[in-house]
């Protein structure tokens, strides 16, 4: 039988990223409703996050197109494999470059094709599938379909492989809140790190617009924390950092590790603005201002001499975390930042007082973890730089 339109929703993972790693699709009929296949796909063991979504589009378009479908609506959680395929992002990756590609060549013969982002809460059958899918790579099934209504309809002339046990759980995944907290709708997850060292850093300055790039270490404690984000078997929609090249850098760093052609620049994400304290230590800064200085630490609302205060701070980094909910609800969002706006994000997630700029420490190069929803928020690490032992 031939569908004239089908609905689709594809989704893919990576436990480990690189890692075992799955995709999961699943096609409606026009009514939106009706469920015409469902294909469970192991990638493979070492394969990426946004790879495994690229499979799950190419499995979509090739069942579409089996199916005699002329108009396809797609929709996906990955806002990269949406602004890739719809040309508004480039594909660097060689491994979803050629996925692309193959995709490229069906969706050119449908008579009307749209991909659509829509967010993770809505794509839940899809994730599903996914996670079924790394449950079968897992205990060793081959690259290929596990299960899908092509695949069942051909098991007569081969036998199909054993499907993994749909209770087995991945023993190195966190406790998702969300099985205590109940439904909390579309939950935006800010990882956040720290960039690295620089010599300002070394040397205990004031650095906050000052664009300095990393220090050799600086630079290797950047890939040590990006091979910690893509060991955390997390996928990473976006990575958005502070326009400073010592961010930069750091996000570039993580950009490769996690297969994300595209670091998007926040200029609300720069440090603090100290001002005449500028390059200066604490030390020296105590000797000529002192009275500014203790006023300052005090006293959020109180400004570095020509420059910023912790409140006017705070202020444009929530305002640039609200905007970022909104662009990215349901979605993971790596943010690359500076002491300061980390403790916001913090400060944020915590319902906090301006006390949480002096009573947390964020080290070079650390991982804390957010979480934020229409009506709530959840911290979930602060200062986590177990990935730099090997350095220190």
């Amino acid at each position: 039988m031939k569908f004239l339109k089908v609905i689709i929703y594809a989704d893919g993972g990576s436990r480990g990223n690189p890692g075992v790693a799955g995709s999961g699709t699943v096609i409606y009929a026009a009514d939106g409703s009706t469920i015409l296949d469902e294909i469970v796909y192991v990638v493979g063991k070492k394969s990426t996050n946004n790879v495994a979504e690229y499979h799950g589009l190419l499995r979509g378009v090739e069942r579409a197109a089996e199916l005699g479908a002329t108009e396809v609506e797609f929709y996906m959680d990955s806002k990269l494999v949406v602004e890739q395929i719809n040309g508004r992002w480039k594909i660097k990756h060689p491994d979803m470059q050629r996925l692309a590609v193959e995709a490229k060549k069906i969706i050119n013969k449908f008579e009307s094709f749209s991909l659509d982002w829509v967010a993770r809460g809505k794509n839940s059958v899809a994730d599903k599938l996914s996670n079924d899918a790394m449950d079968a790579c897992a205990a060793g099934h081959p690259v290929g379909i596990v299960r899908s209504e092509q695949a069942e309809e051909s098991a007569s002339a081969e036998p199909a492989a054993a499907e993994p046990d749909s209770a087995a759980v991945d023993e190195t995944a966190a406790p998702d809140p969300q099985d205590w907290m109940g439904d909390r709708g579309d939950v935006t997850r800010f990882v956040l790190l720290r960039h690295g060292q620089t010599q300002m850093s070394v040397d205990k300055k004031y650095s906050g617009h000052t664009d300095v790039q990393l220090t050799p270490h600086g630079q290797k404690q950047a890939l040590a924390a990006a091979q910690a984000l893509a060991n955390r078997g997390l996928s990473f929609d976006v990575i958005v950092s502070s326009p400073l090249k010592r961010c930069q850098q750091t996000a570039q760093a993580a950009a490769q590790a996690l297969g994300i052609d595209e670091v998007e620049t926040v200029d609300e994400l720069i440090e603090l603005d100290f001002g005449k304290w500028e390059g200066e230590s604490f030390d020296a800064v105590g000797k000529h201002d002192g009275k500014r200085l203790q006023e300052w630490m005090e006293d959020s609302s109180v400004s570095c001499p020509d420059g910023e205060s912790l409140q006017q701070l705070h202020k444009r980094v929530r305002a640039a975390r609200k905007q970022l909910q909104q662009r990215y609800a349901g979605q993971t969002v790596l943010v690359v930042s500076h002491v300061n706006p980390i403790k916001s994000f913090i400060r944020q997630a915590l319902d906090g007082n301006a006390a949480v700029f002096e009573k947390v420490f964020l080290g070079l190069a650390s991982i804390s973890d957010v979480e934020f929803w229409s009506d709530g928020s959840l911290l979930r690490c602060v200062n986590d730089v177990g990935h730099l032992g090997a350095l220190e």
